[in-house]
C-alpha cells in the first residue's frame, strides 16, 4: 500500500472518514511523528439559544434543559389539545405546492394517518402525517418558516 501523507495510507485516511460521517464529528486530528492531518466533517447545526426569563433577574444563565421546559409549560399553559411537533429539522409547507390548497387549516378535521404539512429537508419534501384524531385547533408556524427538531407545529384537540 502507497504511504501517502507520511505514514497514513489511503485507506486508512478512507476508514477515518467514514468514522467521522457515522460518529457525525466535526473534525479530528491525527499525528504521526512530525505529520499531522485533520479532517473535517460536516458542520454541525447551531442549537439555538436559550431564552432567560425576564422574571429571574438574578440568574445569570439558563441552561438548555430548563430553557426548554419553561417554554414547553408556558405552551401547555397557553393551549390545550395534543401539539404536533416537528419530527425534523427543516422548513414548513402547510400545502403541497405554492397553487395548491393547504392540507389542513384551523377548523379542520383530521384522523390520524392523514396528511397535514410537509417539511422540506435537505431537498426532500417529507409529508408529516396526523399521529391523533380531531380539529386543528392553531397553526404555530407560518408557510415557509424554518423549524427545529420537536418545535411544535400545531394544536389538535
Amino acid at each position: 500500500m502507497e504511504k501517502i501523507y507520511g505514514q497514513i495510507d489511503l485507506e486508512t485516511i478512507e476508514k477515518l472518514a467514514d468514522i467521522i460521517n457515522k460518529k457525525e464529528l466535526s473534525e479530528l486530528t491525527i499525528s504521526s511523528g512530525e505529520n499531522t492531518i485533520t479532517l473535517k466533517g460536516k458542520k454541525a447545526v447551531p442549537m439555538p439559544m436559550p431564552v432567560v426569563a425576564a422574571a429571574a433577574p438574578a440568574q445569570t444563565a439558563v441552561s438548555v434543559e430548563s430553557a426548554l421546559s419553561a417554554s414547553e409549560a408556558s405552551m401547555a399553559e397557553e393551549v390545550s389539545g395534543k401539539i404536533v411537533k416537528s419530527p425534523i429539522v427543516g422548513t414548513f409547507y402547510s400545502a403541497p405546492s405554492p397553487d395548491k390548497p393547504p392540507f389542513v387549516k384551523t377548523g379542520d378535521e383530521v384522523k390520524k394517518g392523514d396528511v397535514i404539512m410537509i417539511i422540506e429537508s435537505m431537498k426532500l419534501m417529507n409529508e408529516i402525517q396526523s399521529e391523533y384524531d380531531g380539529v386543528v385547533e392553531q397553526i404555530l408556524v407560518s408557510d415557509g418558516q424554518a423549524v427545529e427538531f420537536d418545535q411544535p407545529i400545531m394544536v389538535i384537540k
